[in-house]
Protein backbone atom coordinates (compact mmCIF):
# COMPACT_ATOMS: atom_id res chain seq x y z
CA UNK A 1 0.00 0.00 0.00
CA UNK A 2 0.91 3.73 -0.70
CA UNK A 3 0.85 6.59 1.97
CA UNK A 4 -2.19 8.49 1.05
CA UNK A 5 -4.52 11.29 3.03
CA UNK A 6 -7.78 10.76 2.34
CA UNK A 7 -9.94 13.11 0.61
CA UNK A 8 -12.46 13.50 3.85
CA UNK A 9 -10.60 13.46 6.98
CA UNK A 10 -13.56 14.44 9.05
CA UNK A 11 -17.02 13.77 8.16
CA UNK A 12 -19.29 15.71 9.80
CA UNK A 13 -17.15 19.06 9.19
CA UNK A 14 -17.61 17.83 5.45
CA UNK A 15 -21.31 17.44 5.37
CA UNK A 16 -21.37 20.92 7.70
CA UNK A 17 -19.30 22.91 4.70
CA UNK A 18 -20.48 20.75 1.25
CA UNK A 19 -21.89 22.24 -1.58
CA UNK A 20 -22.05 21.63 -5.26
CA UNK A 21 -22.45 24.52 -7.61
CA UNK A 22 -24.39 23.85 -10.70
CA UNK A 23 -23.49 26.58 -13.99
CA UNK A 24 -26.24 27.18 -16.62
CA UNK A 25 -24.05 25.53 -19.40
CA UNK A 26 -22.29 22.06 -18.71
CA UNK A 27 -21.21 19.40 -20.37
CA UNK A 28 -18.71 16.70 -19.29
CA UNK A 29 -16.90 15.99 -22.02
CA UNK A 30 -16.21 19.51 -22.69
CA UNK A 31 -15.71 20.85 -19.17
CA UNK A 32 -13.89 17.81 -17.87
CA UNK A 33 -12.49 16.22 -20.47
CA UNK A 34 -11.02 18.62 -22.13
CA UNK A 35 -9.77 20.57 -19.52
CA UNK A 36 -7.43 17.63 -18.36
CA UNK A 37 -6.40 17.41 -21.83
CA UNK A 38 -4.44 20.31 -21.49
CA UNK A 39 -1.63 18.34 -20.50
CA UNK A 40 -1.54 16.14 -23.91
CA UNK A 41 0.08 13.28 -21.97
CA UNK A 42 -1.71 12.76 -18.69
CA UNK A 43 -2.75 9.78 -18.77
CA UNK A 44 -7.06 8.59 -18.68
CA UNK A 45 -6.99 4.82 -18.85
CA UNK A 46 -4.37 2.05 -18.88
CA UNK A 47 -6.64 -0.84 -21.23
CA UNK A 48 -5.46 -4.76 -21.23
CA UNK A 49 -7.44 -7.37 -22.22
CA UNK A 50 -6.95 -11.49 -21.90
CA UNK A 51 -4.27 -11.68 -24.47
CA UNK A 52 -1.52 -9.65 -22.46
CA UNK A 53 -2.23 -6.74 -25.43
CA UNK A 54 -1.84 -3.13 -23.28
CA UNK A 55 -2.65 0.34 -24.42
CA UNK A 56 -1.86 3.68 -22.63
CA UNK A 57 -4.94 6.41 -23.43
CA UNK A 58 -4.65 10.13 -22.43
CA UNK A 59 -7.27 12.56 -22.19
CA UNK A 60 -6.45 14.01 -25.20
CA UNK A 61 -6.99 10.88 -27.03
CA UNK A 62 -10.50 10.70 -25.27
CA UNK A 63 -11.08 14.74 -26.51
CA UNK A 64 -10.04 14.39 -29.88
CA UNK A 65 -12.14 10.65 -30.72
CA UNK A 66 -15.18 12.31 -28.92
CA UNK A 67 -15.14 14.79 -30.85
CA UNK A 68 -14.89 12.88 -33.97
CA UNK A 69 -17.96 10.91 -33.03
CA UNK A 70 -19.62 13.82 -32.45
CA UNK A 71 -18.76 15.35 -35.72
CA UNK A 72 -19.99 11.79 -36.99
CA UNK A 73 -23.52 12.00 -34.99
CA UNK A 74 -23.75 15.62 -36.76
CA UNK A 75 -23.25 14.53 -40.20
CA UNK A 76 -25.57 11.01 -39.80
CA UNK A 77 -28.54 13.96 -39.16
CA UNK A 78 -28.09 12.65 -35.12
CA UNK A 79 -29.48 15.82 -33.25
CA UNK A 80 -28.85 16.63 -29.69
CA UNK A 81 -31.93 15.17 -27.91
CA UNK A 82 -31.88 12.29 -30.44
CA UNK A 83 -31.17 9.02 -28.57
CA UNK A 84 -28.53 6.27 -29.47
CA UNK A 85 -28.27 3.18 -27.88
CA UNK A 86 -24.34 2.32 -26.56
CA UNK A 87 -23.43 -1.37 -26.19
CA UNK A 88 -20.06 -2.98 -26.00
CA UNK A 89 -17.82 -4.97 -24.01
CA UNK A 90 -14.79 -3.11 -21.95
CA UNK A 91 -13.53 -1.43 -25.52
CA UNK A 92 -11.78 1.69 -25.47
CA UNK A 93 -14.46 2.99 -28.10
CA UNK A 94 -17.38 2.69 -26.12
CA UNK A 95 -16.08 5.72 -23.82
CA UNK A 96 -14.86 7.19 -26.75
CA UNK A 97 -18.89 7.16 -28.29
CA UNK A 98 -19.99 8.38 -24.92
CA UNK A 99 -18.29 11.32 -24.56
CA UNK A 100 -18.88 11.81 -28.05
CA UNK A 101 -22.64 11.40 -27.66
CA UNK A 102 -22.45 13.64 -24.29
CA UNK A 103 -20.32 16.15 -26.04
CA UNK A 104 -23.59 16.53 -29.57
CA UNK A 105 -26.15 16.46 -26.77
CA UNK A 106 -26.72 13.34 -28.39
CA UNK A 107 -28.31 11.04 -25.04
CA UNK A 108 -27.04 7.70 -24.91
CA UNK A 109 -28.37 4.36 -23.67
CA UNK A 110 -26.09 1.93 -22.55
CA UNK A 111 -26.79 -1.90 -22.40
CA UNK A 112 -25.46 -4.73 -21.26
CA UNK A 113 -23.67 -6.98 -24.11
CA UNK A 114 -26.20 -9.71 -23.02
CA UNK A 115 -29.24 -7.80 -24.58
CA UNK A 116 -31.23 -10.49 -26.23
CA UNK A 117 -32.88 -9.56 -29.90
CA UNK A 118 -35.89 -9.08 -27.95
CA UNK A 119 -34.19 -6.74 -25.40
CA UNK A 120 -32.94 -4.57 -28.48
CA UNK A 121 -36.50 -4.20 -29.80
CA UNK A 122 -37.82 -3.13 -26.42
CA UNK A 123 -34.73 -0.92 -25.56
CA UNK A 124 -34.82 0.69 -29.10
CA UNK A 125 -38.79 1.25 -28.75
CA UNK A 126 -39.24 2.30 -25.72
CA UNK A 127 -36.71 5.00 -25.75
CA UNK A 128 -37.29 6.14 -29.50
CA UNK A 129 -33.35 5.31 -30.68
CA UNK A 130 -32.29 6.78 -33.38
CA UNK A 131 -28.62 5.47 -33.63
CA UNK A 132 -26.97 2.54 -32.13
CA UNK A 133 -23.42 1.95 -31.68
CA UNK A 134 -23.01 -2.10 -30.97
CA UNK A 135 -19.86 -3.95 -31.11
CA UNK A 136 -19.83 -7.64 -33.31
CA UNK A 137 -21.44 -9.60 -31.09
CA UNK A 138 -24.37 -7.27 -30.03
CA UNK A 139 -24.85 -6.29 -33.97
CA UNK A 140 -25.66 -9.70 -35.00
CA UNK A 141 -28.66 -9.63 -32.23
CA UNK A 142 -29.50 -5.96 -33.50
CA UNK A 143 -29.79 -7.27 -37.56
CA UNK A 144 -31.84 -9.95 -36.42
CA UNK A 145 -34.31 -7.40 -35.55
CA UNK A 146 -33.67 -4.37 -37.46
CA UNK A 147 -37.20 -3.86 -38.96
CA UNK A 148 -39.03 -4.25 -35.73
CA UNK A 149 -36.89 -1.23 -34.28
CA UNK A 150 -38.58 1.25 -35.83
CA UNK A 151 -37.04 4.30 -34.96
CA UNK A 152 -33.41 3.12 -35.30
CA UNK A 153 -31.99 4.77 -38.40
CA UNK A 154 -28.23 4.43 -38.32
CA UNK A 155 -26.75 1.25 -37.02
CA UNK A 156 -22.51 2.13 -36.31
CA UNK A 157 -20.40 -1.46 -35.63
CA UNK A 158 -17.14 -1.40 -33.81
CA UNK A 159 -16.01 -3.65 -35.41
CA UNK A 160 -14.94 -4.45 -39.15
CA UNK A 161 -17.82 -6.58 -39.69
CA UNK A 162 -20.08 -4.34 -40.74
CA UNK A 163 -23.15 -6.30 -41.84
CA UNK A 164 -24.55 -3.26 -43.56
CA UNK A 165 -23.56 -0.76 -40.73
CA UNK A 166 -21.30 2.00 -40.42
CA UNK A 167 -17.73 1.29 -39.56
CA UNK A 168 -16.65 3.23 -36.39
CA UNK A 169 -12.96 3.37 -37.82
CA UNK A 170 -14.27 4.72 -41.06
CA UNK A 171 -16.88 7.24 -40.14
CA UNK A 172 -14.55 8.43 -37.57
CA UNK A 173 -11.87 8.83 -40.25
CA UNK A 174 -12.74 11.56 -42.37
CA UNK A 175 -14.21 13.61 -39.12
CA UNK A 176 -12.51 16.77 -37.83
CA UNK A 177 -10.68 17.05 -34.33
CA UNK A 178 -12.52 19.57 -32.69
CA UNK A 179 -16.28 20.11 -32.48
CA UNK A 180 -17.93 23.47 -32.18
CA UNK A 181 -21.53 22.12 -31.87
CA UNK A 182 -24.27 24.36 -29.66
CA UNK A 183 -23.25 23.99 -25.66
CA UNK A 184 -25.55 21.76 -23.29
CA UNK A 185 -27.59 23.59 -20.82
CA UNK A 186 -26.78 22.32 -16.97
CA UNK A 187 -30.78 20.30 -17.14
CA UNK A 188 -30.66 19.03 -20.58
CA UNK A 189 -31.24 15.26 -20.62
CA UNK A 190 -27.58 13.67 -20.94
CA UNK A 191 -28.20 9.87 -20.26
CA UNK A 192 -30.52 7.62 -19.90
CA UNK A 193 -29.99 4.00 -17.83
CA UNK A 194 -32.69 1.51 -17.66
CA UNK A 195 -33.11 0.27 -14.25
CA UNK A 196 -31.59 -3.12 -13.79
CA UNK A 197 -34.53 -4.88 -13.36
CA UNK A 198 -34.53 -7.05 -9.70
CA UNK A 199 -38.40 -6.59 -9.53
CA UNK A 200 -40.96 -5.73 -11.97
CA UNK A 201 -40.63 -4.20 -15.66
CA UNK A 202 -37.80 -1.74 -16.22
CA UNK A 203 -37.71 1.88 -16.33
CA UNK A 204 -36.06 4.30 -18.28
CA UNK A 205 -33.47 6.48 -15.99
CA UNK A 206 -33.62 10.29 -17.40
CA UNK A 207 -30.36 12.17 -15.73
CA UNK A 208 -29.45 15.75 -16.98
CA UNK A 209 -26.02 17.28 -18.37
CA UNK A 210 -24.74 18.46 -14.81
CA UNK A 211 -26.65 17.06 -11.87
CA UNK A 212 -25.48 13.35 -12.69
CA UNK A 213 -21.47 14.23 -13.45
CA UNK A 214 -20.98 17.32 -10.86
CA UNK A 215 -23.23 14.79 -8.29
CA UNK A 216 -20.72 12.01 -9.07
CA UNK A 217 -17.67 14.13 -7.32
CA UNK A 218 -19.30 12.90 -4.04
CA UNK A 219 -18.75 9.21 -5.43
CA UNK A 220 -14.85 9.83 -6.80
CA UNK A 221 -13.57 12.81 -4.32
CA UNK A 222 -15.31 11.48 -0.90
CA UNK A 223 -15.67 7.32 -1.61
CA UNK A 224 -13.80 6.20 -4.20
CA UNK A 225 -10.99 8.58 -2.32
CA UNK A 226 -9.75 9.96 -5.76
CA UNK A 227 -6.82 11.78 -7.18
CA UNK A 228 -5.23 12.76 -10.23
CA UNK A 229 -2.45 10.77 -9.61
CA UNK A 230 -4.90 7.37 -8.85
CA UNK A 231 -5.84 4.41 -11.27
CA UNK A 232 -8.66 3.00 -10.48
CA UNK A 233 -10.20 -0.26 -11.35
CA UNK A 234 -13.96 -1.20 -11.14
CA UNK A 235 -15.15 -4.40 -11.73
CA UNK A 236 -18.37 -3.64 -13.66
CA UNK A 237 -19.56 -4.06 -17.01
CA UNK A 238 -19.96 -1.31 -19.17
CA UNK A 239 -24.04 -2.12 -19.41
CA UNK A 240 -25.14 -0.57 -15.97
CA UNK A 241 -25.28 2.50 -14.13
CA UNK A 242 -21.76 1.58 -11.98
CA UNK A 243 -19.63 1.97 -15.00
CA UNK A 244 -21.15 5.56 -14.75
CA UNK A 245 -20.45 5.94 -10.84
CA UNK A 246 -16.75 4.03 -11.27
CA UNK A 247 -15.48 3.91 -14.49
CA UNK A 248 -16.78 7.21 -15.93
CA UNK A 249 -18.16 10.36 -14.28
CA UNK A 250 -16.85 9.57 -10.41
CA UNK A 251 -12.94 8.94 -11.63
CA UNK A 252 -12.48 11.28 -14.64
CA UNK A 253 -14.10 14.20 -12.62
CA UNK A 254 -11.47 14.20 -10.04
CA UNK A 255 -8.41 13.90 -13.09
CA UNK A 256 -8.15 9.89 -12.25
CA UNK A 257 -6.64 7.09 -14.44
CA UNK A 258 -8.51 4.06 -14.80
CA UNK A 259 -7.36 0.69 -15.37
CA UNK A 260 -9.98 -1.70 -17.75
CA UNK A 261 -9.26 -5.62 -18.60
CA UNK A 262 -11.28 -6.51 -21.66
CA UNK A 263 -11.23 -10.13 -20.43
CA UNK A 264 -14.46 -12.69 -21.89
CA UNK A 265 -15.98 -15.02 -20.15
CA UNK A 266 -16.74 -15.14 -16.06
CA UNK A 267 -15.57 -13.44 -13.61
CA UNK A 268 -11.99 -14.84 -12.56
CA UNK A 269 -11.25 -14.25 -8.93
CA UNK A 270 -7.22 -15.99 -9.62
CA UNK A 271 -6.97 -13.48 -12.52
CA UNK A 272 -8.13 -10.10 -11.09
CA UNK A 273 -5.60 -11.06 -7.81
CA UNK A 274 -2.80 -11.09 -10.28
CA UNK A 275 -3.92 -8.28 -12.19
CA UNK A 276 -3.28 -6.09 -9.14
CA UNK A 277 -0.30 -7.44 -8.54
CA UNK A 278 1.03 -6.89 -12.01
CA UNK A 279 -0.31 -3.33 -12.48
CA UNK A 280 -0.25 -0.59 -10.09
CA UNK A 281 -4.02 -0.37 -9.55
CA UNK A 282 -4.17 1.82 -6.35
CA UNK A 283 -8.20 1.69 -5.68
CA UNK A 284 -10.71 -0.88 -6.42
CA UNK A 285 -14.84 -1.30 -6.44
CA UNK A 286 -16.46 -3.95 -7.18
CA UNK A 287 -20.06 -5.95 -6.62
CA UNK A 288 -20.15 -8.07 -3.29
CA UNK A 289 -20.36 -11.28 -5.27
CA UNK A 290 -16.52 -10.54 -6.45
CA UNK A 291 -15.76 -10.02 -3.16
CA UNK A 292 -17.00 -13.32 -1.93
CA UNK A 293 -15.25 -14.95 -4.62
CA UNK A 294 -11.89 -13.16 -4.20
CA UNK A 295 -11.95 -14.36 -0.44
CA UNK A 296 -12.23 -17.76 -1.72
CA UNK A 297 -8.99 -17.44 -2.86
CA UNK A 298 -5.24 -18.25 -1.09
CA UNK A 299 -5.11 -14.47 0.10
CA UNK A 300 -2.26 -15.46 2.51
CA UNK A 301 -0.07 -14.74 -1.08
CA UNK A 302 -1.89 -11.70 -2.18
CA UNK A 303 0.82 -9.06 -3.03
CA UNK A 304 -0.91 -5.87 -4.77
CA UNK A 305 1.39 -3.67 -6.39
CA UNK A 306 -0.01 -0.31 -5.06
CA UNK A 307 -3.74 -0.92 -3.73
CA UNK A 308 -4.63 1.05 -0.63
CA UNK A 309 -7.88 1.49 -0.91
CA UNK A 310 -11.44 -0.64 -1.97
CA UNK A 311 -14.99 -0.12 -1.89
CA UNK A 312 -18.31 -2.26 -2.96
CA UNK A 313 -21.82 -1.67 -3.87
CA UNK A 314 -24.45 -2.99 -5.52
CA UNK A 315 -26.04 -4.94 -2.46
CA UNK A 316 -24.66 -4.78 1.11
CA UNK A 317 -21.14 -6.66 1.49
CA UNK A 318 -21.14 -9.46 4.36
CA UNK A 319 -19.50 -8.86 7.77
CA UNK A 320 -17.73 -12.41 7.37
CA UNK A 321 -16.71 -11.05 3.85
CA UNK A 322 -15.51 -7.35 5.09
CA UNK A 323 -13.38 -9.39 8.28
CA UNK A 324 -11.64 -12.23 5.88
CA UNK A 325 -10.34 -9.51 3.11
CA UNK A 326 -9.11 -6.94 6.16
CA UNK A 327 -7.37 -9.98 7.85
CA UNK A 328 -5.21 -11.32 5.25
CA UNK A 329 -4.73 -7.40 2.93
CA UNK A 330 -4.96 -4.86 5.87
CA UNK A 331 -7.73 -3.31 4.25
CA UNK A 332 -11.23 -2.33 4.95
CA UNK A 333 -13.64 -2.78 2.11
CA UNK A 334 -16.33 0.35 2.43
CA UNK A 335 -19.55 -0.36 1.62
CA UNK A 336 -21.32 1.91 -0.91
CA UNK A 337 -25.11 2.52 -1.18
CA UNK A 338 -27.00 4.81 -4.48
CA UNK A 339 -29.20 3.74 -7.60
CA UNK A 340 -29.43 3.78 -10.42
CA UNK A 341 -31.63 7.03 -10.54
CA UNK A 342 -28.67 8.54 -7.57
CA UNK A 343 -25.25 9.59 -6.97
CA UNK A 344 -23.22 7.60 -3.75
CA UNK A 345 -26.58 8.24 -1.17
CA UNK A 346 -24.99 6.58 1.58
CA UNK A 347 -21.19 4.97 2.69
CA UNK A 348 -18.67 3.92 4.58
CA UNK A 349 -16.44 7.02 4.40
CA UNK A 350 -12.51 6.71 5.02
CA UNK A 351 -12.95 8.69 8.16
CA UNK A 352 -15.49 6.85 9.53
CA UNK A 353 -15.12 3.56 11.60
CA UNK A 354 -16.89 0.31 9.62
CA UNK A 355 -19.59 -1.62 11.90
CA UNK A 356 -19.24 -4.31 9.18
CA UNK A 357 -22.43 -4.89 7.16
CA UNK A 358 -23.70 -1.54 7.69
CA UNK A 359 -24.20 1.06 4.73
CA UNK A 360 -22.27 3.52 6.76
CA UNK A 361 -23.56 7.15 6.85
CA UNK A 362 -25.75 9.72 4.49
CA UNK A 363 -23.27 11.52 2.08
CA UNK A 364 -22.66 14.97 2.15
CA UNK A 365 -24.76 17.04 0.15
CA UNK A 366 -28.01 14.82 1.11
CA UNK A 367 -30.39 14.49 3.44
CA UNK A 368 -30.85 10.70 3.58
CA UNK A 369 -33.69 9.50 6.32
CA UNK A 370 -35.76 6.60 7.15
CA UNK A 371 -39.41 7.49 7.15
CA UNK A 372 -42.50 6.56 8.11
CA UNK A 373 -46.00 6.06 5.66
CA UNK A 374 -46.20 9.95 6.67
CA UNK A 375 -43.06 10.74 5.27
CA UNK A 376 -41.77 11.54 9.15
CA UNK A 377 -38.19 10.45 10.10
CA UNK A 378 -38.65 7.84 12.30
CA UNK A 379 -36.13 7.17 15.73
CA UNK A 380 -33.19 4.91 15.67
CA UNK A 381 -33.99 1.57 15.32
CA UNK A 382 -37.28 1.55 13.60
CA UNK A 383 -37.90 -0.03 10.19
CA UNK A 384 -38.50 2.49 7.17
CA UNK A 385 -38.73 3.70 4.01
CA UNK A 386 -35.30 4.83 3.09
CA UNK A 387 -35.90 8.45 1.27
CA UNK A 388 -33.75 11.64 -0.34
CA UNK A 389 -35.70 15.08 0.65
CA UNK A 390 -36.21 16.87 -2.38
CA UNK A 391 -37.79 19.81 -0.62
CA UNK A 392 -37.16 22.67 -1.02
CA UNK A 393 -34.06 22.09 -2.83
CA UNK A 394 -34.03 19.34 -4.91
CA UNK A 395 -30.07 17.60 -4.43
CA UNK A 396 -27.15 17.46 -7.47
CA UNK A 397 -26.96 13.35 -8.39
CA UNK A 398 -30.61 13.14 -8.28
CA UNK A 399 -32.32 11.88 -11.40
CA UNK A 400 -34.44 14.05 -13.11
CA UNK A 401 -37.29 11.46 -14.31
CA UNK A 402 -38.47 8.29 -14.96
CA UNK A 403 -38.49 9.17 -18.60
CA UNK A 404 -42.40 9.07 -20.13
CA UNK A 405 -43.41 7.01 -16.34
CA UNK A 406 -45.77 9.48 -15.02
CA UNK A 407 -47.12 6.64 -13.07
CA UNK A 408 -43.99 5.96 -11.54
CA UNK A 409 -42.74 8.97 -10.49
CA UNK A 410 -46.03 9.58 -8.94
CA UNK A 411 -45.31 6.07 -6.72
CA UNK A 412 -41.98 7.36 -5.96
CA UNK A 413 -42.06 10.62 -4.78
CA UNK A 414 -44.16 11.08 -0.92
CA UNK A 415 -44.18 14.74 0.12
CA UNK A 416 -40.66 16.24 0.30
CA UNK A 417 -39.31 13.01 -0.52
CA UNK A 418 -37.90 10.83 -2.90
CA UNK A 419 -38.93 7.41 -2.47
CA UNK A 420 -35.82 4.62 -3.05
CA UNK A 421 -37.44 1.45 -2.35
CA UNK A 422 -35.50 -0.19 0.02
CA UNK A 423 -36.00 -0.21 3.47
CA UNK A 424 -33.35 0.24 6.27
CA UNK A 425 -33.27 1.27 9.63
CA UNK A 426 -30.78 3.83 11.50
CA UNK A 427 -28.95 3.22 14.57
CA UNK A 428 -28.28 5.49 17.52
CA UNK A 429 -25.15 6.39 15.91
CA UNK A 430 -26.44 7.32 12.75
CA UNK A 431 -25.03 4.15 10.58
CA UNK A 432 -28.14 2.84 8.32
CA UNK A 433 -28.33 -1.22 8.38
CA UNK A 434 -30.20 -2.14 5.38
CA UNK A 435 -33.24 -4.70 5.54
CA UNK A 436 -34.10 -5.11 1.57
CA UNK A 437 -36.05 -4.11 -1.08
CA UNK A 438 -39.51 -3.20 -0.26
CA UNK A 439 -40.82 -6.49 -2.17
CA UNK A 440 -37.79 -8.97 -0.79
CA UNK A 441 -38.97 -8.64 3.07
CA UNK A 442 -40.67 -11.71 4.47
CA UNK A 443 -43.68 -11.76 6.39
CA UNK A 444 -43.93 -15.19 8.24
CA UNK A 445 -46.00 -15.61 10.60
CA UNK A 446 -46.65 -11.61 11.31
CA UNK A 447 -42.77 -11.74 11.71
CA UNK A 448 -41.03 -8.73 9.26
CA UNK A 449 -37.64 -10.55 7.85
CA UNK A 450 -34.70 -8.96 5.63
CA UNK A 451 -33.10 -11.54 3.82
CA UNK A 452 -29.46 -9.94 4.10
CA UNK A 453 -29.34 -10.52 7.53
CA UNK A 454 -30.20 -14.02 7.03
CA UNK A 455 -27.70 -13.94 4.11
CA UNK A 456 -25.21 -12.86 6.14
CA UNK A 457 -25.17 -15.87 9.25
CA UNK A 458 -25.23 -18.31 5.84
CA UNK A 459 -21.69 -17.01 4.82
CA UNK A 460 -20.00 -17.30 7.47
CA UNK A 461 -20.53 -20.81 7.40
CA UNK A 462 -17.42 -22.01 5.56
CA UNK A 463 -19.67 -24.14 3.68
CA UNK A 464 -21.69 -21.28 2.10
CA UNK A 465 -20.11 -19.34 -1.01
CA UNK A 466 -23.34 -17.38 -1.47
CA UNK A 467 -26.69 -17.47 -0.78
CA UNK A 468 -30.07 -15.89 -1.85
CA UNK A 469 -33.04 -15.47 0.41
CA UNK A 470 -36.47 -15.19 -0.09
CA UNK A 471 -40.22 -15.68 0.77
CA UNK A 472 -41.84 -18.95 0.13
CA UNK A 473 -45.64 -19.88 0.03
CA UNK A 474 -46.48 -21.90 3.34
CA UNK A 475 -50.08 -22.63 4.13
CA UNK A 476 -49.82 -21.92 8.32
CA UNK A 477 -47.33 -18.91 7.71
CA UNK A 478 -48.17 -17.32 4.71
CA UNK A 479 -44.22 -17.23 3.58
CA UNK A 480 -41.56 -18.92 5.19
CA UNK A 481 -37.55 -18.26 4.93
CA UNK A 482 -36.05 -20.01 2.32
CA UNK A 483 -32.35 -19.81 0.95
CA UNK A 484 -31.03 -21.38 -1.96
CA UNK A 485 -27.09 -21.59 -1.23
CA UNK A 486 -24.40 -22.19 -3.23
CA UNK A 487 -21.61 -24.12 -1.99
CA UNK A 488 -18.07 -23.27 -1.28
CA UNK A 489 -15.38 -25.70 -3.67
CA UNK A 490 -15.04 -28.71 -1.09
CA UNK A 491 -18.01 -29.22 0.01
CA UNK A 492 -20.90 -31.31 -0.67
CA UNK A 493 -25.00 -30.86 -0.59
CA UNK A 494 -26.62 -33.08 1.59
CA UNK A 495 -29.64 -33.52 4.18
CA UNK A 496 -27.36 -33.23 7.12
CA UNK A 497 -25.48 -30.15 5.85
CA UNK A 498 -28.93 -28.18 5.47
CA UNK A 499 -29.67 -29.09 9.04
CA UNK A 500 -26.20 -28.03 9.87
CA UNK A 501 -26.98 -24.78 7.94
CA UNK A 502 -30.43 -24.09 9.49
CA UNK A 503 -28.85 -24.65 13.61
CA UNK A 504 -26.11 -22.58 12.63
CA UNK A 505 -28.82 -19.03 11.41
CA UNK A 506 -30.70 -19.88 14.98
CA UNK A 507 -27.35 -19.46 16.83
CA UNK A 508 -26.73 -15.86 14.64
CA UNK A 509 -29.76 -14.75 14.03
CA UNK A 510 -33.23 -14.52 16.00
CA UNK A 511 -34.78 -18.18 15.50
CA UNK A 512 -37.93 -17.25 13.58
CA UNK A 513 -35.66 -15.97 10.79
CA UNK A 514 -33.73 -19.26 10.05
CA UNK A 515 -34.35 -20.93 6.69
CA UNK A 516 -36.85 -23.20 7.20
CA UNK A 517 -36.08 -24.64 3.79
CA UNK A 518 -32.52 -25.06 2.11
CA UNK A 519 -32.35 -25.66 -1.78
CA UNK A 520 -28.86 -26.65 -2.98
CA UNK A 521 -27.88 -24.92 -6.32
CA UNK A 522 -25.08 -23.82 -8.42
CA UNK A 523 -24.98 -20.37 -9.08
CA UNK A 524 -27.68 -17.73 -8.31
CA UNK A 525 -30.02 -15.60 -11.10
CA UNK A 526 -28.61 -12.00 -11.41
CA UNK A 527 -28.26 -8.76 -13.23
CA UNK A 528 -24.96 -7.65 -15.04
CA UNK A 529 -24.26 -5.36 -12.19
CA UNK A 530 -24.25 -8.66 -9.78
CA UNK A 531 -27.44 -7.95 -7.75
CA UNK A 532 -29.07 -11.61 -7.18
CA UNK A 533 -32.63 -11.70 -8.67
CA UNK A 534 -34.71 -12.74 -5.87
CA UNK A 535 -37.79 -11.98 -7.94
CA UNK A 536 -36.75 -14.88 -9.76
CA UNK A 537 -36.48 -17.29 -6.94
CA UNK A 538 -39.70 -15.90 -5.17
CA UNK A 539 -41.86 -16.20 -8.54
CA UNK A 540 -40.17 -19.99 -9.25
CA UNK A 541 -41.20 -20.38 -5.26
CA UNK A 542 -44.84 -19.59 -6.26
CA UNK A 543 -45.25 -21.43 -9.21
CA UNK A 544 -43.58 -24.76 -7.19
CA UNK A 545 -46.05 -24.21 -4.54
CA UNK A 546 -48.61 -22.41 -5.85
CA UNK A 547 -48.72 -19.22 -4.45
CA UNK A 548 -50.61 -15.96 -4.83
Amino acid sequence: MIAHTPNMTDYEDTRRGFMLEVPEYFNFAVDVIDRFARDERKLAMLWTDAGGTRKELTFAHFRDASSRVANALRALGVEPGDRALLVASRIPAWWEALLGCIRAGVVPVPGTTLLTPKDFVYRSNTAGAVAAFVDEADLAKLWQVREQCTTLKHIVSFDSTSLGAHVYDALLETQPLTYDGPATKSDDPCLIYFTSGTTGNQKMVLHTHASYPIGHTITGKFWLDLGPDDLHWNLSDTGWAKAAWSSVFGPWICGSAIFVNDAPGKFSAAQTLALMEEHPITTLCGPPTAYRMLVLEPLERFKPKALRHCVAAGEPLNPEVIDTWKRHTGMTIRDGYGQTETVLLCANFPPLHVKPGSMGKPSPGFDLQVIGHDGAPLPPGKEGDIAVRVKPQRPVGLFKEYWKNPEEMAKSFRGDWYITGDRAYADEDGYFWFVGRNDDVINSAGYRIGPFEVESALIEHPAVAESAVVASPDEMRGEIVKAFVVLAPGHTASDELAIELQEHCKRLTAPYKYPREIEFVSELPKTISGKIRRVDLREREKAKKGGA
